[in-house]
């Protein structure tokens, strides 16, 4: 990763005006990351996508045409999965975000309330995973992100009905699932 670290720092002081890049997109990676990672199912791929991405943004930083570089960092880093990956095949050999408990800070209220709480973390990113791909896409932008709904068009490259439409969607199937687990989580208790 250090030789394309290299790279990138060429491509970056070759192409890019001082500070334009710096602070109009780098603010945003953080972000970028936690979407490829709700993209790729993993944090090495994640990492890989991103990486790619800003290569590509940095390539490509005169063709940002106003200061929205966060939506337009969320395209580079969705096109630059999907140029990866085939769509199909992704969505087949989904994996699980994450399979370690979420740890919180001692402030939590007691170990049965946090086992609890961990369970249902896990049992909504577990849903979400379930989600195809193009719902998942939207309701990880919209409610993760808290993107617009104009700035997920521009990304996913639909109109903003479709967005609305697939949004809601993806919102009634999650709630469907949760409503049909809820007596599971109850006998597990």
């Amino acid at each position: 990763m250090s030789g394309n670290k290299n790279r990138a720092a060429e491509v970056y002081r070759s192409v890019m005006p001082p500070r334009g890049f710096e602070e109009l997109v780098l603010p945003h990676l953080n972000a970028a990351f936690n979407y490829a990672r709700w993209l790729t199912g993993n944090d090495a791929d994640a990492e890989d996508v991103v990486q790619d991405a800003c290569l590509r943004a940095m390539r490509y930083f005169a063709s940002l045409r106003d200061d929205d570089a966060r939506a337009w960092l969320f395209a580079i880093v969705r096109n630059t999965w999907y140029s990866r990956v085939s769509h199909r095949s992704r969505a087949r050999d989904a994996t699980p975000l994450d399979d370690a408990p979420d740890e919180r800070p001692d402030t939590r209220p007691d170990p049965e309330a946090l086992l609890l709480q961990q369970r249902s973390v896990a049992h909504v990113r577990a849903l979400l995973e379930q989600l195809p791909t193009d719902f998942r896409e939207v309701i990880v932008l919209r409610e993760i992100e808290g993107l617009s709904y104009k700035e997920i068009a521009a990304i996913v490259r639909v109109p903003i009905g479709t967005v609305m439409s697939r949004l809601a969607r993806a919102r009634d199937r999650l709630a469907t699932m949760l409503t049909a687990a809820v007596p599971l989580m109850e006998r597990v208790r």
